[in-house]
């Protein structure tokens, strides 16, 4: 016999009515009573995230100072202030009080800046897995979003002037900006891709070609190619001349030995092939001017390196 014919037996349909409208409702309240609950345990949790990374890097005295800042988070922290400032202000989705920008900026510079795992620092900052990998990708796009116009371009004319300018000071006439590759291990490739990326270090990576100038300003980058591949044979898909051979590039001027010329160049290592647009550095130097050549060529290659 069911629970409700007890009741009704002893009690009456109406009472039996009144029962089932009383446990729905207490069954309801502590469904509420649980979501508060939970709502409070996760902004009491966010609280303490905030209010422990303020007092360890945000605060006027903070436990950790300008230099570990930097250390930690690969950049000063005036700019990180400013970056949080700018891309707060371009996206609702770091306006949430949920979670407080600095928090969500703070989640996804650290996993920027040490290419650690999305839940490495979630018991630190408060934040879950989803809300850490979500704050990445909103980070990225607004950085870019932000500052696209101002960083993430090629030099204009009055850039290339300045550019000219300094390399010629650096003994270099011509010299636009230093060029260089590195191998850059992939630790997630794929595993179906593993064997196109894998290079002379039995490991996965890929090529970054990238192209710096004495401000450390990145003028040109260039990813994502298979390890197998060289400083060499890298260029035969880099975009790097291609403003060249449409006939788009900056005009130059520059006299070498009473020489006029017309095409700027990069300084490169001695990997990079023998063409016009290198000078590349000289092995093994045995004469007094090779040897000084060397000096400056390694002071001007310091940038990109």
């Amino acid at each position: 016999m069911s629970h409700n014919a007890n009741l009704s037996d002893g009690f009456g349909s109406s009472n039996v009515n009144e029962y089932n409208e009383w446990e729905a409702r207490v069954v309801q309240e502590n469904r509420q009573l649980d979501v508060i609950m939970s709502e409070l345990l996760i902004s009491i949790l966010n609280i303490s995230g905030e209010a422990r990374l303020m007092k360890d890097y945000f605060v006027e005295n903070p436990m950790y100072g300008e230099e570990n800042f930097r250390g930690r988070f690969r950049m000063q922290k005036p700019l990180f202030l400013r970056i949080v400032e700018a891309v707060t202000a371009n996206d609702r989705y770091f306006q949430q009080r949920r979670l407080s920008p600095l928090q969500k900026c703070t989640g996804a510079m650290r996993v920027l800046a040490y290419g650690t795992l999305v839940d490495a620092h979630d018991e630190y900052l408060s934040m879950s897995v989803n809300v850490t990998r979500d704050a990445l990708v909103k980070f990225v796009e607004g950085v870019i979003s932000c500052f696209h116009e101002e960083y993430l371009r090629r030099p204009n004319q009055d850039d290339l002037a300045r550019l000219l300018h300094v390399g010629e000071e650096s003994g270099f006439p011509g010299m636009v900006s230093s060029i260089d590759c590195m191998h850059w291990e992939w630790k997630n490739c794929p595993t179906a891709w593993a064997g196109q990326y894998v290079g002379r270090s039995d490991k996965t990576t890929i090529i970054l070609e990238v192209v710096a100038s004495y401000d450390l300003w990145i003028w040109h980058t260039f990813f994502g190619t298979p390890s197998s591949f060289d400083d060499i044979n890298v260029l035969q898909r880099s975009p790097l001349f291609d403003d060249v051979l449409a006939g788009q590039a900056l005009k130059v001027s520059y006299t070498v030995n009473d020489r006029e010329n017309h095409m700027a160049y990069y300084i490169t290592d001695d990997i990079h092939p023998s063409w016009v647009a290198f000078v590349k550095l000289i092995n093994s130097p045995q004469l007094r001017k090779h040897k000084l050549f060397v000096e400056h060529h390694e002071a001007a290659r310091k940038d990109v390196d």
